[in-house]
């Protein structure tokens, strides 16, 4: 049975003119030379009607190809650089639009010897592989689909045309077959229906089925040579029926709509598609008369019920819509990717279900009736209010080196005890690749599995909900990429075509990735809404963060970025109707936009409820190399808003880090020099401080709190590496100063919880241009004033207290008599002072410390750390840290006092240590799951601390 599963394979004989690409000879070996006529007119059409010079990207697909870490089918013995113009891949322009290119004098010489290079032991050529491009490498010729042009080589008999093994017709039309074989042989018969038809004494057959009546019809050609060997091919070929017209039972959503634990109605909305078919492991992967779907009464939507399918079982399916475009389920809520699922770890994702290579290519949807139920431990979580909200922006990718799901929820104390409320996600859905910051979606209601399964995320939300933190997903509907279904639909060259019910052919606005939604089409808003319910729903997030918010408008203002941001009442109708349908699912959902329009839009925007981002990138960076800037921006109220839905930050995924500016830029004055690690890990403390000084929602994008220092550029410098890959820095914990902005962060955002008037001041003034800065909040239980110098030298700050008397310094538990509000007060360069009218217990000591190369020696306390991760499973790090030499016991006890195990017991000098406990007892055996109790004990320090070890 013909089965196309690696590669879009294009069996074209060279007797055929209206194809991509002819080949001459048909079948052909490494040692032989073969003639390719490239057909511009045809494929994507990227090079017809040029008149320029035509070069071909040319290369290999050998038996290797596949092993090739992160790149399956990768190219192998490619012949240029891209865009390197040579001699031997010029085309020869033999017509309009034909271009004829000569391999010679053989495949292997020309692509493998030629370059001082030989084929590895057992690798075999597989593929002739192409890219046809003018001279600028601007236009490109490619297939319909957009992909690069294969040619195979074969070996024994082949069905030429038709290409596919599905063939969809018409009554009283015509299949032309075409068969070859590559060696002679003593004959070829077809068989319809396994009826012998014709054969002939030849190695090539030609034979016109005529299509007389409704029916499914399988065709098999046999071959038998010269040497008594038997070869086969076939193909089947099935009547389209006429397609009946009903509408779906009321209440189908487009998708997968499940009715029992055996039944499922499946929906596709493809209007003036003129037939589908679902084809599926239920079905052979075939088209199928009990497949064949209905088309409701607008003509929108397509489905059919799927009856007798098994409990729990995984199914995977494709649409075939108008007999050739193979597509996955737009709506589907898990994919099969045969290009990344490989390359994940059964640790991140056990047991996937394998991809069906011998049946399908390209993505293929899974669906599973009766799929047992996530038991939600949570279900009336609260969420933080809008003036309390800390979100912490976290790309898991980066993260943790392990990125999953499970990973991160043993890590969550670590976000607790900073003081984070909410875990902002980067976006989690099925995106193209595995390797990606999550903005090139494909599949909106699925998980990307490169995180880890749909429970391990439901796990995740539920625990964030048990520990206080709520859930946001960043999600981006501005635009899809080419592995989407919604542009395959309605596409040609891999662009989407004027009928496209869901996107522009032409982007709207300057900064569109991707291909640009249209946000006013019904279809559109249609989908937006199911995509949103859905998260909310089946999730139980707490509310988006909205990609490129500002492109969801029909107004075009290409060429013209700053038209862009004006303000646009469109927009406006755009995304309040789509935040109101969020409340009709959750009233007290979050809705937060990546907006960056004029002032007068985001006002608008947020007295309809909506959140935005406020960019403080540049002038807090500014500030903390030691240059002037002004931090006003950072209250919503210095922008005219009345309600607190400026979500500020002083790093996001796309802006610079602090602490790399920092050290690459810093300000200097004599000794004190902002580009010396100390000193720029103070500066980040100081403008913290300030930062969560500021009364509304603030955001941290992840490691900020350990002054992350690896440019976003990293490693080469450049935009091409914005986004790639970054380490996690987890090893910072073993810095004194880095996690000292840890706690300076964590006591800021304590304070902020704890007393109102970071929420609601009765009154703020502030003086925060210029480099010394201050803020001041009144309130009838406490008020609070904020000094910092932020300039290279020392110098003298006006305080401006709201009131006389006696003040106290939160972070030192000093204390001073304030006669004169305005008499001022001297900081060192990099010094800040909060002082409170009420005294509070001081934060442990340490947290103010200047950052220097003797600061571990001045440490005057035993330190000991919460174990990390905390819960845990396999193993967990404890730190802790010696002032001085000590003899020191580190035992491990269960809840009845008995003890499991002896980390340490021995004399240890000054220093910080991080000791693994692998959850063996002393004997080495594994211990259960459970609450275990670890105590230490140095000098006359003790301290006990608990932790968990997960299954």
């Amino acid at each position: 049975m013909k089965r196309v599963t690696m590669f879009l394979l294009l069996f074209i004989s060279a007797s055929l003119s209206a194809q991509l690409v002819n080949w001459t000879p048909v079948y052909f070996t490494p040692e032989d030379s073969v003639e390719i006529i490239f057909n511009a007119a045809e494929g994507n059409q990227g090079l017809m009607g040029y008149t320029g010079d035509v070069y071909v990207h040319a290369g290999l697909i050998t038996s290797l190809s596949e092993s090739e870490p992160g790149n399956p089918g990768a190219w192998r013995y490619v012949q240029s650089d891209w865009g390197e113009n040579i001699d031997k891949l010029k085309l020869e322009r033999i017509g309009t639009d034909l271009y004829k290119f000569v391999v010679s004098p053989s495949i292997l010489e020309f692509y493998v010897t030629s370059m001082g290079n030989s084929l590895e032991p057992d690798e075999e050529i597989t593929h002739l592989s192409f890219v046809f491009r003018s001279a600028d490498a601007t236009l490109q010729g490619k297939t319909a689909d957009g992909g690069d042009v294969f040619v195979a080589l074969y070996q024994g008999v082949n069905v030429v045309t038709p290409t596919n093994y599905h063939n969809f017709v018409n009554l009283n039309e015509t299949i032309d077959v075409f068969v070859a074989s590559s060696e002679a042989t003593e004959s070829l018969k077809l068989y319809i229906n396994d009826e012998l038809t014709y054969s002939v004494d030849n190695d090539t057959l030609e034979y016109q089925i005529s299509v007389d009546q409704a029916a499914k019809n399988y065709v098999k050609i046999e071959a038998l040579d010269a040497n008594g060997v038997f070869s086969a091919d076939s193909f089947y070929y099935i009547v389209n029926k006429d397609v009946t017209v009903a509408d779906p039972p009321a209440g189908t959503k487009m998708g997968i709509n499940y009715v029992s634990d055996t039944e499922a109605i499946l929906a596709l909305v493809a209007p003036n598609k003129e037939n589908v078919y679902v084809i599926g492991e239920f079905n052979n992967w075939e088209g199928d008369y009990n497949y064949y779907m209905n088309k409701s009464t607008d003509g929108d939507m397509w489905w059919v019920d799927i009856t007798g399918l098994t409990p729990a079982e995984e199914y995977a399916y494709q649409y075939l819509v108008d007999g050739e475009l193979k597509i996955a389920d737009p709506m589907a809520e898990l994919v099969l990717d045969p290009w990344n699922d490989k390359y994940i770890d059964e640790e991140t994702y056990p047991n996937m279900k394998p991809y069906p290579e011998e049946f399908a290519e390209g993505i293929v949807s899974v669906l599973q009736p009766g799929k047992p139920q996530y038991n939600w431990q949570v279900t009336d979580f609260v969420k933080p209010a809008k003036t309390d909200m800390v979100v912490y922006e976290c790309l898991v990718r980066d993260f943790l080196a392990e990125h999953n799901y499970q990973t991160l929820i043993d890590t969550l104390d670590y976000l607790k005890n900073l003081g984070v409320n909410v875990l902002e996600l980067m976006p989690v859905m099925e995106f193209e690749g595995n390797l990606s910051w999550g903005y090139n979606p494909a599949f909106m209601l699925a998980v990307d599995k490169y995180y880890g399964t749909q429970d391990d995320l439901k796990m995740l939300v539920d625990a964030c909900h048990q520990k206080g933190i709520a859930v946001v997903l960043d999600i981006v509907l501005n635009h899809q990429f080419g592995n989407s279904p919604l542009v395959k639909l309605y596409s040609s060259g891999g662009n989407p075509t004027s009928d496209n019910p869901w996107f522009n052919v032409t982007a709207k606005h300057d900064f569109n990735v991707g291909y640009d939604m249209n946000h006013e089409s019904q279809y559109t808003k249609d989908f937006v809404d199911r995509v949103t319910s859905y998260w909310i729903e089946e999730y139980n997030v707490d509310g988006y963060r909205f990609d490129l918010s500002k492109g969801f408008t029909q107004t075009n203002t290409l060429g013209n970025t700053g038209a862009w941001g004006n303000y646009d009442q469109s927009r406006i109708n755009i995304l309040t109707r789509m935040a109101n349908e969020i409340w009709t699912v959750d009233p007290s959902a979050y809705v937060i936009l990546e907006h960056f329009a004029d002032n007068s839009e985001e006002l608008v925007l947020s007295n309809n409820g909506m959140m935005l981002w406020g960019n403080m990138n540049h002038e807090y960076l500014e500030a903390a190399m030691g240059y002037s800037s002004n931090l006003s921006g950072t209250w919503y109220l210095n922008s005219g808003w009345s309600a607190p839905n400026k979500v500020s930050y002083m790093e996001s995924h796309d802006e610079e880090r602090m602490m790399f500016k920092n050290l690459a830029y810093g300000n200097s004055s004599g000794d004190y020099d902002v580009k010396d690690v100390g000193t720029a890990l103070n500066r980040v403390k100081l403008a913290s401080v300030f930062f969560f000084a500021f009364p509304g929602p603030k955001m941290i994008w992840q490691f900020g709190e350990l002054g992350f220092d690896l440019s976003i550029n990293w490693p080469s410098g450049t935009n091409d590496d914005r986004t790639s890959s970054k380490p996690p820095k987890w090893e910072y914990l073993d810095e004194f100063g880095r996690t000292n902005i840890y706690r300076v962060m964590s006591e800021m955002i304590k304070l902020r919880k704890e007393h109102e008037a970071f929420r609601n001041p009765s009154s703020l003034t502030m003086a925060v241009a210029g480099f010394k800065k201050r803020i001041n909040l009144v309130h009838s239980d406490m008020s609070i004033t904020v000094l910092g110098n932020f300039d290279v030298t020392e110098g003298d700050v006006t305080p401006n207290f709201p009131q006389a008397g006696k003040w106290y310094e939160y972070f030192t538990g000093d204390s001073i008599m304030v006669t004169n509000i305005l008499d001022p007060i001297t900081l060192a360069p990099g010094e800040f002072r909060v002082y409170t009218t009420n005294k509070l217990e001081s934060p442990e000591d340490g947290s103010l410390l200047e950052v220097d190369d003797e600061t571990l020696a001045e440490i005057t306390k035993y330190e000991l750390a919460q174990n990390y991760p905390n819960p845990f499973n396999p193993v967990t790090t404890i730190r802790f840290s010696l002032p001085e030499s000590a003899g020191v016991t580190l035992k491990i006890y269960n809840t009845l006092g008995q003890e499991i195990k002896t980390l340490v017991n021995s004399d240890m000098s000054a220093g910080t240590y991080n000791l693994k406990w692998d959850g063996t007892d002393n004997s080495g055996s594994k211990v259960s799951t459970g609450v275990y109790i670890y105590k230490i004990a140095a000098g006359e320090f003790n301290e006990t601390r608990k932790m968990v070890l997960l299954k």
